[in-house]
């Protein structure tokens, strides 16, 4: 187990939070991923708040990771190939934009590697535009307990079959070394 002082934290929005979450707590390095709320305008809004698009905020997860174990630059390769950033205010089926994509950058370095990282993208001619956010980190407000490990415990739902079991395919696809084992 890491030193508190080697923990440091990111903080992404690309799509559901049930995405995200599923796809980051799987990966060595990292110590704990909470869904929530950032980048709006309501102080502790509610999911209801926020789905209803007029909070500002993005559903978006912070992670607690180890970047000696995992490093910010994969962190933002595995959020960049595990959701469409491409998609202004929009995710599959899920649209607004509390789904935007959006990376909100803690320091300095963060805020270059994310830049570079986009840049790069943009450069490789995979997508025609990417419209990912890069903004400050300003507050993060944690979702209700219910949204916590969603889809852990509703592994058989038809949102969780459908959109989220895609994207676990996708990770271990292109980033088995990078998954703990016991989701392997």
């Amino acid at each position: 187990m890491a030193s508190n002082q080697n923990l440091r934290t990111a903080t992404l929005a690309g799509g559901c939070f049930w995405c995200t979450e599923a796809i980051f707590q799987r990966l060595k390095g990292v110590e704990s991923v909470i869904p929530g709320y950032t980048g709006g305008d309501k102080d502790a809004p509610s999911y209801e708040e926020v789905s209803g698009g007029g909070t500002g905020h993005a559903e978006a997860i912070q992670v607690t990771f180890d970047p000696n174990i995992i490093p910010y630059t994969t962190l933002v390769d595995i959020f960049f190939a595990t959701h469409d950033p491409t998609t202004l205010n929009k995710q599959g089926n899920d649209s607004g934009t509390q789904y935007r994509s959006a990376i909100f950058y803690h320091d300095d370095e963060q805020k270059r590697i994310a830049t570079e990282k986009k840049e790069e993208l943009e450069k490789s001619g995979k997508y025609d535009e990417i419209v990912t956010q890069i903004v400050p980190y300003v507050k993060f407000y944690s979702a209700e307990e219910y949204h916590e490990n969603y889809y852990e415990t509703h592994r058989s739902a038809p949102y969780c079959m459908f959109v989220i079991d895609p994207k676990v395919r996708k990770l271990m696809e292109h980033f088995k070394k990078e998954v703990k084992d016991e989701y392997k």
